[in-house]
């Protein structure tokens, strides 16, 4: 349903200044008056036209281009335009200076223009926030991903599934309401279970793979760990290729976690390196150790370092065996390693192994992440949400010796819960924090 907005906002929606073209878009009921004013010319929809942009004073800001969408056709839904100026700091300031002189008009808040586009129905919460995520990626995976979100692809798989539970709910009602009609058999509901079950069962599997959308979108999370001095710090800085991480021989240097950002094979893989696991009395030292025996518990993959010159294995209880990646480092001193006791070998001042590390790593990557062709969830929220949808669903179906009255509302409540990640139902409280995650100007 369309809003009507009272004010006109204006921001810059290009990049940081100084560019070579700059964008400054406005949008609200006085657009065409405000840009016909800075143009001192009538405009025609939907055309760049070339203009000289003057102030209130009548002295030139710029000449650029200039278009104009009226609404309802146009990225808000509502009157939207675009001054096209050259990217100079003082050319970007007149221009917004010239804006504030409108009455009703005001710089844009952050989000603001994906938010009234939302309000106006251009689009639901998932396009939005796949909208956030494109402007964010910055590996292919992260794009593919987010391209196939903002496209409408999970909106349309949810909105598909929010379908079935209405039409579900009819059926149930209708036979509550017209049990003595012969239309309307009383095995419909058995129908219904029947379809309800299959469903629970598509979404039980689609939040399964949500660890495959969190992943592409946040990283593949690899954790290096490891006795004092077996090489941790020196791997991250090879893997970096840049001194992230204090390189001493000094036992407990790293009490911190340091992390650095890949990205292999497409896909955005953060790498940490952790405190040296051993007994310490030390209160700081503590702490990093246990901070790195959580995070190794929490990693898509643990990398486990041996220095081959005095071979301590670390002992780990979190991760699973499959998850785990057992490497000899210092290989450029000789020592002959136990080829059954390690997956690699490696040395980071000859570079020998870094490359088949990396390869693995790539590989492990890709596998968990597999086919990005699916409209996978990516958010905390949709997690939390689809959880909430399948159990209602659940106890609908579990609940067969209650009233049709009870099973039916349990699927309400599910429906409910779906609407909430698409924003069709009662999403108020969580505007404000989906798009504050925007710039400003978009």
């Amino acid at each position: 349903m369309k809003q009507t907005h009272e004010e006109t906002i204006f921001a810059l929606s290009s990049g940081r200044l100084p560019a070579g073209v700059a964008v400054v878009r406005i949008s609200g009921p006085k657009t065409r008056f405000v840009l016909e004013t800075i143009c001192q010319s009538a405009l025609f929809p939907r055309r760049a036209d070339l203009r000289t942009f003057r102030d209130g004073d009548n002295i030139a800001i710029d000449r650029g281009l200039v278009l104009y969408f009226p609404g309802p056709n146009s990225f808000t839904g509502e009157d939207c335009g675009e001054f096209h100026l050259h990217g100079g700091k003082a050319v970007v300031d007149a221009m917004l200076s010239s804006l504030y002189t409108f009455e009703g008009c005001r710089m844009a808040e952050a989000g603001e223009f994906t938010r009234r586009a939302f309000a106006n129905g251009k689009f639901d919460l998932t396009v939005a926030e796949g909208l956030a995520d494109l402007i964010a990626a910055e590996t292919e995976s992260q794009r593919r991903l987010a391209l196939l979100i903002s496209s409408g692809a999970q909106a349309q798989l949810y909105s598909s599934w929010r379908s079935e539970l209405i039409r579900a709910r009819a059926l149930i009602e209708a036979e509550l309401d017209f049990a003595d009609e012969a239309d309307v058999p009383g095995s419909v509901s058995e129908q219904v279970w029947r379809e309800m079950r299959d469903l629970a069962d598509r979404i039980r599997k689609h939040v399964a793979n949500g660890k495959r959308g969190a992943m592409v979108r946040d990283g593949f999370r690899v954790v290096i760990v490891g006795a004092p001095n077996a090489g941790k710090s020196s791997l991250l800085n090879a893997l970096a290729g840049s001194d992230v991480a204090i390189v001493s021989d000094e036992p407990g240097t790293t009490r911190d976690l340091i992390e650095v950002k890949l990205d292999l094979d497409g896909l955005p893989v953060l790498i940490t390196d952790t405190a040296g696991l051993r007994e310490t009395e030390g209160k700081v030292e503590k702490i990093g150790i246990g901070r790195a025996l959580e995070r190794a518990a929490a990693a898509d993959l643990v990398l486990t370092l041996t220095d081959l010159s005095n071979p301590v294995v670390p002992v780990l209880n979190g991760p699973e065996e499959g998850a785990i990646v057992r490497i000899g480092t210092k290989s450029d001193l000789n020592f002959a390693p136990d080829n059954a006791a390690f997956d690699l070998t490696i040395s980071t001042r000859t570079g020998t192994g870094l490359d088949e590390l990396l390869k693995t790593i790539g590989e492990r990557a890709v596998a968990a992440a597999a086919n990005l062709s699916d409209p996978l969830p990516t958010r905390r929220r949709h997690m939390e949400l689809l959880a909430e949808t399948s159990r209602e669903i659940e106890a609908a179906i579990l609940e067969h010796t209650a009233p049709l009255e009870v099973r039916a509302e349990f699927l309400r409540r599910a429906s409910h819960a779906l609407g909430r990640i698409t924003g069709d139902v009662d999403v108020e409280d969580i505007l404000d924090v989906v798009f504050s995650q925007f710039c400003i100007g978009k």
